[in-house]
């Protein structure tokens, strides 16, 4: 029985013509441990708009009823040189009911139950999805559970890493997003200091309001002076950094540095032995990352991405943290919208202009079937 429905899609061309479009899809029976969900609702975060939006000219794009097509500017467009001509299918994670499903046994048994699931496919109404990847949502309603994966399990890595890597402390510099909270309440659980940085007043006062201890706001004028504090109470050699461009990890890697030679007691040349170690598990900032490196040599940077950690981090510790999440879905892990869209209205010019611009507690939530 086939099953039709609609869908989005993003296709970049050579010369740099990027489409978004609605379109008609038929959706393959599932088959042996896949699942085909019925999908109510979906995030869209800031990794779906990799492929959605990136840096392409939306101000000007031309709109019609379910399609837009925009302009990708050099150098983004030969950047993105491996999609030239491929018409893919977008949205990361979501929730709906199954309503199909392959002969698998944990397939057979998600029929009728409303899941979160990781689709990649979840801007649709209708999805395939392996029941691996559900999460059953019991009594939650889609809007509780779509946002169940990415975000959750993001925090929950990040807290997990550090605990691996024998850390007590992290350090966090966009302290007031929808994952930032949620780390926040996680370390407060787990006993990990945090050190939170943040943009402006408003987000400073709603991470203090959850309890947070050590927040710095990055709009100071004694902003390196805060940060040097919370890193000498704290301990927090360690970091994560959504925002990918511009200094952020330079001032980051320059005020551990500080705090580290501040408790030497003999000068070196190569500056301090201090292992500093930041991770960046975003683009927020499309431009080049600057780094200066004025802070010894004990430094490392790298890359985060959630799904290489989970393939990492076995079966057993995916397992746990999926049911941490399931259990605290509306507390530690409750995501909030600030608007509620349908396929058509998410390519809007006011709704792509709105939810591209990845401001702090606006996010939007997909309803494909509303």
């Amino acid at each position: 029985m086939t099953t039709t429905g609609k869908q989005l899609f993003t296709t970049l061309e050579s010369d740099g013509t990027l489409t978004l479009e609605i379109a008609e899809s038929t959706f393959p029976d599932p088959k042996d441990n896949q699942v085909l969900v019925k999908m109510e609702a979906a995030p869209i975060n800031p990794s779906d708009l990799a492929i959605l939006t990136g840096a392409a000219d939306f101000e000007n794009a031309e709109y019609s009823p379910g399609k837009v097509v925009a302009n990708m500017p050099e150098p983004f467009n030969t950047g993105s040189k491996a999609r030239h001509g491929q018409r893919l299918p977008a949205g990361n994670e979501g929730a709906g009911t199954v309503v199909a499903a392959g002969d698998g046994e944990m397939a057979q048994a998600l029929v009728g139950q409303r899941v979160a699931c990781v689709p990649g496919t979840a801007f649709s109404q209708y999805a395939i999805a392996d029941a691996t990847m559900c999460l059953p949502l019991g009594d939650h309603s889609a809007e509780e559970g779509a946002s169940s994966f990415v975000n959750p399990m993001t925090a929950l890595g990040f807290v997990e890493n550090a605990k691996a890597d024998g850390q007590g402390a992290i350090l966090h510099t966009v302290g007031a997003s929808n994952l930032g909270q949620m780390l926040n309440r996680i370390c407060q659980e787990d006993g990990i200091a945090l050190v939170n940085i943040v943009r402006k007043d408003e987000q400073a006062e709603l991470l203090k309001s959850q309890g947070a201890e050590w927040v710095v706001n990055s709009s100071d004028d004694d902003f390196m002076d805060q940060l040097r504090k919370a890193i000498d109470a704290t301990g927090a050699f360690y970091g994560f950094d959504p925002i990918g461009g511009g200094q952020m990890v330079d001032h980051c890697f320059k005020a551990m540095e500080q705090v580290a030679v501040a408790k030497m007691d003999e000068y070196s040349r190569y500056g301090s032995n201090q292992a500093k170690r930041m991770f960046i598990y975003g683009r927020l900032d499309f431009g080049p990352t600057t780094l200066t490196p004025s802070y010894g040599f004990g430094w490392t940077l790298s890359g985060w991405l959630l799904t290489p950690f989970l393939q990492n981090a076995g079966m057993e510790t995916v397992m746990r943290m999926r049911q941490r999440v399931l259990d605290n879905l509306t507390t530690t892990f409750a995501s909030s919208y600030k608007k509620k869209v349908g396929l058509e209205e998410m390519l809007t010019k006011d709704a792509i202009l709105d939810y591209r611009k990845m401001a702090t507690g606006e996010k939007y939530l997909v309803t494909p079937n509303g």
